[in-house]
Formats: C-alpha cells, sequence, structure tokens
C-alpha cells in the first residue's frame, strides 16, 4: 500500500494546488473613477472640488496625509460649521481640507468612554472615523505601501472635496467595539444639515433607528446620505 503525505504525523493537510487571481485593490477605478484618465465622471465632477462631506463617525487623525489642504483655496464662504476645540485639538487643526469639526458626549455616561479617548474631534482607539473619511474623501498621497509592498497611490472617491467631521462614536472601556447614542448622532446630523453639507456619510451599523429620522430631514434638504 503507498503512502501519501497526508499519511505523516507531522502533515496537517493536503489540498490541490489551484490558480489564483488578484483581487482588485483598485475599487475607485472598478467604478470607473479612475484619477489619471481624463473625461470620466472623476475628471466631469471636478474630483468633488469645493463639495462638502459631512463625516458621523469616531473623529478624524488630522497630521495624515490623506488631509493635507495643499493647493486647496478658501473655505466656501457658505459654510457655516464650527472648529470644535477639545484635548489634543485646537484651531489648528482645522484647515482648508477639515474646514470642520464637533464633538457630542451628551448623550453617554463618563463610564462608557475608555479613558484613552480623545476628547475631541480627534480619532482614538480605533481610528475608524479616519478611515471612512479617506475612503470618501482623502487627497491623493503618491507612494503608498504595505510594509514596501503595493506602493501605488491612495486616494478618495472624491479627492478634492472638503470634510466635516462629527464625532459621535466612543471607543467602549473595553476598546474593543464603538458606541454611540441615537441623542449624539442626531445632534450630529442636525447640526451638519445647519452647517452646510452637501454629502452625509455615516458608517454607524445598527446603532438604532432615530437617526433615519435625521438623515430623512438631511434628504428634504437636498443632502445625499450615504449609509
Amino acid at each position: 500500500m503507498p503512502l501519501f503525505s497526508a499519511d505523516f504525523p507531522d502533515v496537517i493537510s493536503v489540498q490541490p494546488s489551484r490558480r489564483l487571481r488578484a483581487a482588485t485593490t483598485r475599487s475607485w477605478d472598478f467604478l470607473g473613477l479612475n484619477y489619471q484618465m481624463p473625461n470620466d465622471l472623476l475628471n466631469k465632477g471636478r474630483y468633488g472640488e469645493d463639495i462638502i462631506i459631512g463625516v458621523v463617525d469616531s473623529g478624524i487623525w488630522p497630521e495624515s496625509r490623506s488631509f493635507s489642504d495643499e493647493g486647496y483655496g478658501p473655505v466656501p464662504s457658505r459654510w457655516r460649521g464650527k472648529c470644535d476645540v477639545g484635548q489634543a485639538w485646537d484651531l489648528n487643526n482645522c484647515s482648508r481640507k477639515i474646514i470642520g469639526a464637533r464633538f457630542y458626549t451628551a448623550g453617554l455616561d463618563e463610564a462608557d468612554i475608555n479613558k484613552d479617548e480623545y476628547l475631541s474631534p480627534r480619532d482614538g482607539m480605533s481610528g475608524h472615523g479616519t478611515h471612512t473619511a479617506s475612503t470618501a474623501a482623502g487627497s491623493a498621497v503618491e507612494g503608498v505601501s504595505f510594509q514596501g509592498l503595493a506602493a501605488g497611490v491612495a486616494r478618495g472617491g472624491a479627492p478634492h472635496a472638503r470634510i466635516a467631521v462629527y464625532k459621535a462614536l466612543w471607543a467602549r472601556p473595553d476598546g474593543t467595539t464603538r458606541t454611540g447614542s441615537d441623542a449624539d448622532v442626531l445632534a450630529a446630523i442636525d447640526d451638519a444639515i445647519h452647517d452646510g453639507v452637501d454629502v452625509l456619510s455615516l458608517s454607524l451599523g445598527a446603532l438604532g433607528n432615530a437617526d433615519s429620522f435625521g438623515t430623512l430631514h438631511a434628504v428634504q434638504k437636498g443632502i445625499t446620505v450615504v449609509y
């Protein structure tokens, strides 16, 4: 009886070799939003120039190169928002790219928030708000790689758009999850409407149903809402 590799005690598993294909890391190109090609949808939309995207999430890390305001003109005169100050965040952290920043804790008890969180618009332990903001409107950053692999250009879907930050999600004391309250999310949506955002981005999951009423008001005001 012949011996097979699977018969040896040091062999955990034997599987047939398969042919593999690359999975895309070029989602915006796949959607027809190629950054280099002329006359495409992104070009016609001027790369989101002077569009204001309100991001309701866990804050933002303003020092990231994705949020550089190099080459940007003045903040649109129609903008009515403000830049809250707080822990590790002052007025200089707002810019011509991050044009507004607010944070909300009224709906939570102090015990609900991790002690290492920043009580300010600054993204803390999760990085989730920074991730979603850069996905939507990150400026083009050349030569980005993962430990030297897959070098290329990192950018958001609308890389010339402006960002307004509404921090309503916080790391819980155990550090494993983010939490927020309906009251704070609704307050953030209400402020975003009055501040003058054009697009509202909410990667919130199932916090509750109350935010649906807030976003309905946003849509009635002509704001595009993206869940």
